[in-house]
């Protein structure tokens, strides 16, 4: 089996990697100021996407002119259609050029084959199967197997621990070939229960003395498991942005919700507000969920824009702030940009770790039991330290490890 690694080397972003030059395994882009895509020069024949955020999905539309097969499960379809289309609709906002056109957003439409987690089959000389990755609704690891009988296990982005929304996951097969994400090598989360204690203890403080919480949040994952929380608590939000659209997906497939009972009840029992409804908002003792989650664009600015000079209020992050985002500035600084405009926060910035990725702890687990079972070669990819995940892996395993750098090949 042949691995080209052209993106997510030594890195986190823009995901890809080329198996005997004509699968491809995620193609993603890495967001921001200067957006990256993966080394050009590919020509698959089938792609095959884990899930939809956009440093594993984004590009997946720019290869559309192959002609490829592409597969993917049924939320990620829709969810990174949505994230597509809106990426074209903000490129044609700020006349800039987009990565592809609606023609080829069509193609990737017309091209690509849902399939469910946990169903067998066969592609370009391939046997393949989608398994639960528990990092957001339709999240897929991907397996495949090849006609001499090489396996691989690609395991895209992951969480082997249990959230509001989703459930971990808990099944891996037994893989000649494993790539992991390394995202969190090094760093623990802490207890989700005492994140969620601490987190709904803030909000309530704030809202007992007259100010107001606004919670920047993913629009997919994120957004839904915090409305969750909330309306555990008792406590009613407002909630603005994409990650409506996101619900409304993910509702029409609530075999990958863990409780989609509560999350259609989240839903309802919070107040949905669009363009023309925020300025009649009265913005006291409220608490407005709402994109994007790194400041960097969305409706939170709005947000702000009315609420930056009040020492009442709150921003609470709930995700990874990218550095040079607003939502990084925030935090170092105490400052962000907002139209221009350099503004100063009175409100409190905090953070909580809601990450959807496993820790470390849970990353060294689940790599051991794959080389337990006989995994010959890990490969570690999607992180700041995979030379020191692959190190790890070898020290305590034996197993060959390797931390692919940009376009390194590999024959196994």
């Amino acid at each position: 089996m042949e691995l080209e690694f052209k993106g997510a080397c030594r890195e986190v972003g823009r995901s890809a990697v080329l198996v005997d030059e004509k699968l491809m395994l995620d193609y993603g882009v890495s967001p921001g100021e200067n957006i990256q895509y993966p080394l050009n020069g590919s020509r698959p024949e089938a792609v095959f996407v884990s899930h939809a955020h956009i440093d594993h999905s984004g590009a997946v539309p720019n290869l559309m002119d192959l002609e490829p097969d592409v597969f993917m499960t049924p939320p990620t379809f829709d969810l990174a259609h949505m994230l597509a289309k809106d990426t074209l609709k903000i490129a044609e906002r700020e006349g800039e050029m987009p990565a592809y056109d609606p023609i080829e957003l069509t193609r990737f439409a017309h091209q690509t084959k849902q399939i469910d987690t946990g169903v067998e089959f066969h592609t370009h000389g391939y046997d393949a199967q989608f398994f639960d990755a528990g990092h957001i609704p339709g999240a897929a690891a991907i397996y495949l197997k090849d006609r001499e009988n090489k396996s691989l296990f690609y395991t895209g982005d992951i969480n082997t621990a249990d959230t509001r929304l989703v459930s971990g996951a808990i099944e891996f097969p037994d893989s000649d070939i494993l790539i992991t994400e390394s995202t969190y090598f090094g760093d623990e989360h802490p207890p989700r229960r005492e994140v969620e204690k601490q987190f709904i203890d803030s909000v309530s403080d704030t809202l007992d003395i007259g100010g107001s919480v606004i919670v920047p949040a993913f629009a997919i994952g994120r957004t839904q498991e915090i409305l969750m929380l909330l309306d555990a608590h008792g406590i009613r939000a407002h909630v603005d942005g994409m990650g409506v659209q996101a619900y409304r997906i993910m509702a029409k497939h609530p075999e990958y919700i863990r409780n989609p009972t509560h999350l259609k009840r989240a839903f309802d029992n919070a107040t949905m507000v669009n363009g023309h409804k925020r300025d009649s908002m009265r913005l006291e003792s409220t608490v407005i969920v709402t994109t994007a989650g790194m400041l960097n664009g969305g409706p939170v600015l709005y947000y702000i824009n009315k609420l930056y000079r009040d020492p009442k209020s709150k921003i609470i992050l709930t995700g990874y702030q990218v550095e040079g985002t607003n939502g990084r500035m925030a935090m170092d600084t105490g400052n962000i940009e907002n139209d221009g405009v350099i503004q100063h926060l009175k409100p409190k910035v905090e953070q909580y770790d809601f990450s959807a990725h496993s820790g470390d702890r849970e990353l060294k687990e689940m790599v051991k039991d794959f080389c337990d079972r006989g995994t010959e070669y890990v490969f570690t990819m999607h992180g700041d330290d995979c030379e020191g995940f692959a190190d790890w892996v070898k020290e305590e395993t034996g197993v060959q490890a390797f931390a692919p750098q940009l376009g390194e090949r590999f024959s196994l």
